[in-house]
């Protein structure tokens, strides 16, 4: 037996995702604009990471036109894994952002390069932490309502860049009251730059556990033990068993009934619990129930094995 919810998050996910893209191309303009005629290499520097914003908007709208299509002959299970590349790919991106922004502002401080950046110039990081942070919060509040693992990591790709605006505005404040103060421009890059890796990281590992058929955690698994369990035709269980696909989680498990059951109750009983189970968690999009046999003589005489209980 085995019961499927039908997901589509897709319209929501390229919605929210539109936002972003406007917001995150105008800044990546404003930012390098002002960046080169300001005179700040860190300013230049998070415009690249907001452009790199754009690109992974870009690839969340062409991937949500696929994740949800239907099975088929080579895709039984699904096409959610894209969410799950995409995901990966969006942290691979964010990761090459930061590394190349660090290797241009460690050769600018061994150069001995001076920057002098003008006022404008953060006013500009200003104004850039305050638009990025209310796009993570639309954002993430948009893929937890939806459960959308791919707009919770855009969300904290808007947030990394919310962050890394901040070293840009203490660095060019420092410049701008200290001129002695030549590398200050170029340390607040580099600290952007640590920035955006970390930010990978937190990007892509949860994409990396699920491609190694990463389970659900103990206490999901424990309120769907007591979700099957409370079925009163359910004697007990074993082999509870998921795995994520994408967003969605896969479960299945055996239960114990009663083998006086006819075949047609039998397969009601797995019926009610595969939709319970799918009810207990939004995230649960398919489940299936084997149904194994009890009898209490054949139990104490022990040829039947212990049963989870």
């Amino acid at each position: 037996m085995t019961r499927v919810r039908k997901k589509d998050d897709s319209s929501e996910v390229r919605k929210v995702t539109w936002v972003g893209l406007g917001w995150n191309a105008a800044l990546s303009v404003a930012k390098f604009v002002v960046g080169v005629v300001g005179n700040s290499q860190a300013l230049v520097a998070d415009a690249i990471h907001s452009a790199s914003d754009f690109v992974t908007d870009v690839a969340v709208i062409v991937g949500s036109h696929f994740w949800n299509s239907p099975p088929d002959a080579e895709h039984p299970y699904g096409h959610r894994r894209f969410e799950t590349l995409i995901t990966i790919g969006i942290g691979l991106a964010v990761a090459a952002v930061g590394i190349g922004i660090g290797y241009k502002a460690v050769l600018a401080l061994l150069a001995g390069e001076a920057s002098h950046p003008e006022t404008s110039v953060a006013v500009m990081a200003l104004a850039s932490i305050i638009v990025k942070e209310i796009l993570f919060r639309y954002t993430r509040n948009a893929g937890r309502k939806i459960r959308s693992q791919v707009l919770e990591a855009n969300a904290w790709h808007h947030r990394s860049d919310s962050f890394s605006s901040i070293p840009v505005l203490v660095a060019v404040v420092f410049a701008i009251l200290l001129p002695q103060l030549w590398f200050a421009d170029s340390v607040g890059a580099l600290v952007v730059a640590f920035f955006v890796i970390h930010s990978a990281i937190e990007i892509a590992a949860p994409g990396l556990r699920q491609l190694v058929d990463r389970g659900a955690n103990p206490d999901v698994l424990g309120k769907l033990r007591s979700v099957a369990l409370s079925h009163p035709k359910v004697i007990s269980l074993h082999g509870l068993r998921s795995r994520y696909v994408g967003s969605d989680l896969h479960v299945d498990v055996h239960i114990v009934v009663d083998d006086q059951m006819t075949l047609k109750d039998a397969h009601d009983v797995a019926e009610e619990v595969e939709q319970l189970l799918i009810d207990s968690n939004e995230n649960v999009v398919d489940a299936l129930v084997h149904i194994d046999p009890y009898n209490a003589n054949r139990a104490a005489q022990g040829e039947i094995k212990t049963i989870e209980k």
